[in-house]
């Protein structure tokens, strides 16, 4: 799922002044010709993924192994930089035009798709209405849907109209374009690009080994410079345990260690530190348990609570996270501008979890340790992904601390594709331990609006209140922080009543690096804003390859 926190400060300032500037008004990094002194072309990146990819069209799938695969091949009009400002992408420039209903883009024009084809004008238009076709399996529809009017102005213009104004509609425009010529009147469902994607990212497709490696191949003729880093591959590993072996045997050069990991299995082994750094910061994501509103069980919010009065997140993180991260209350991230820090919280407390799901009717009447409602007991199962070991061990958690409160919960670890294919996309669940990315812009549309429930929208759980709903439409159209904050610090008092998760935690990001790559430089949007500036010296060179 895309990525980070605090663009709308940008956002609002983009289409008060017009100008394309960033928050502190100055000029936005962006470097259209990869200079770098010193630095030399050749070698690889290796990275590890838990699952497979399920498909290479960005737009149509949701998952991360499919989105770190597909953010190298393609390029959105804009994007964000280092420091979380808006810059230009495959638009040189823009304008915001008609008191903030419309954006007119440049398009660069000297970029070329991986084929060789030109990119121009029509190649957006065409994902525009690729977005838009109720026949595009797609969760990210909403934000283009909005749009009153499309046109292309020349081959290298065009012209966006909003019918009133929409505070996340420039980042919108990061979503990645589409090859027209590949694409137009074929069933994307069948398309070969699904795993033979054509892009005009810094790297083009070469292989995908199912189940096991997707290989990357630098983009000479990228339009921002070609990388330096011949190769990017992917391997699938699916548990942190094995991976974190390959990693200590030089076979990985990324990671996102374990809270085990990284507090106790790295510091003092000289395998880890003479080849790696480490780099800690507060991750933009959350986890949660997410409750499918669909099972009747989960539809009185007296037992939604009485679970997470029931979860002991401190201890979780203690525990769990060996203290590498802070408790969640919502979708934001603490300390930042969106963040409601007065919202109502759900302390460790059995003896309020238990009067809560008395009065929702649960008791246990039959003395076998389990509460029941109308002869029902209140038993259901909690499934997660394969490959995360903290994720098993929340549920492992939740399970013995439910089971205090009279809740029989079974325990269910899943493959990634199939878990999100067969069971998140259709539903097939009662309940679910998992994560969100927490983005830039605070809207929150696609994840929680009443409207997004079923299918492979973003909704799965089916929550639905009309109150949060109005919220959320109205939070989309304010550009002023300030007025734009109290939507959403009222959205979170509503899902901190209703409980439709259990916010579990913020964990802390725990990567491991390579110390062969030089240009690694954490900044706000992360660890790898930049890779395609990281390069490795000659003589510490792990790979060749052949032209």
């Amino acid at each position: 799922m895309i990525k980070k926190f605090l663009a709308v400060l940008l956002v609002f300032a983009v289409f008060g002044c017009g100008q394309k500037k960033s928050d502190s008004g100055a000029e936005p990094e962006v470097s259209r010709k990869r200079d770098i002194p010193n630095a030399v072309y050749g070698d690889a990146v290796v990275v590890s993924m838990l699952g497979d990819a399920t498909g290479l069209i960005y737009n149509i799938t949701s998952d991360s192994a499919s989105h770190d695969v597909a953010g190298k091949i393609y390029n959105g009009l804009v994007r964000y930089d280092k420091n979380m400002n808006i810059v230009g992408d495959l638009a040189d420039s823009w304008e915001i035009v008609d008191d903030g209903k419309g954006i007119i883009f440049h398009l660069n024009q000297d970029v070329r798709w991986h084929d060789g084809k030109p990119f121009t004008a029509d190649d957006v238009e065409f994902t525009y209405k690729f977005m838009i076709d109720d026949k595009t399996p797609t969760s990210y529809d909403a934000d283009f849907r909005l749009v009153s009017k499309f046109e292309v102005i020349d081959k290298y213009t065009v012209k966006v109209s909003y019918n009133e104004p929409f505070a996340p509609a420039l980042i919108s425009w990061g979503m990645p374009v589409l090859p027209k010529h590949l694409l137009q009147g074929q069933d994307v469902k069948k398309s070969p690009l699904l795993r033979r994607p054509v892009g005009t990212g810094p790297y083009k497709f070469l292989e995908w080994k199912a189940g096991d490696s997707i290989t990357l191949v630098a983009n000479d003729d990228y339009f921002l410079g070609r990388p330096y880093l011949d190769r990017y591959t992917f391997r699938v590993i699916p548990d942190t345990a094995t991976t974190f072996l390959e990693l200590l045997n030089g076979s990985i050069d990324i990671m996102g260690l374990s809270p085990l990991q990284w507090s106790k299995q790295t510091d003092s082994n000289p395998r880890f530190t003479s080849q790696y750094n480490k780099h800690t910061y507060l991750a933009s994501s959350y986890d949660y348990v997410g409750y499918n509103q669909k099972k009747p069980m989960f539809q009185d919010k007296r037992v939604r609570q009485a679970l997470s009065y029931a979860t002991p997140k401190q201890d979780i993180i203690n525990g769990l996270q060996f203290g590498l991260g802070v408790e969640a209350t919502g979708p934001y991230k603490p300390g930042t501008i969106w963040y409601n820090p007065n919202v109502k919280k759900y302390e460790y407390n059995i003896e309020t979890a238990k009067k809560l799901l008395a009065q929702a009717g649960y008791k246990d009447t039959n003395g076998d340790g389990i509460v029941e409602k109308d002869g029902k007991p209140l038993k259901f199962e909690l499934i997660t992904n394969q490959g995360n070991s903290v994720r098993t061990s929340i549920c492992e958690v939740l399970q013995k601390s439910w089971e205090k409160i009279g809740v029989k919960v079974d325990i269910r670890v899943l493959e990634w594709a199939t878990f999100i294919n067969e069971y998140i996309n259709k539903q097939k669940f009662d309940a679910v331990v998992l994560g969100w990315n927490i983005l830039n812009d605070p809207d929150l549309y696609d994840v929680w609006y009443s409207g997004n429930c079923g299918g492979q929208k973003l909704n799965f759980i089916c929550y639905q209140n009309k109150d949060l709903d109005a919220l959320l439409i109205e939070g989309r159209k304010e550009f002023d922080p300030q007025k734009r904050k109290e939507y959403y610090f009222k959205v979170q008092e509503i899902l901190a009543e209703d409980q439709p998760y259990t916010f579990l935690m913020v964990p802390n990001a725990l990567v491991a690096v390579s110390k062969r790559f030089n240009e690694v430089r954490p900044a706000p949007a992360g660890i790898g804003y930049n890779e395609e500036d990281w390069w490795v010296e000659k003589d510490k060179q792990k790979y060749s390859f052949q032209k």
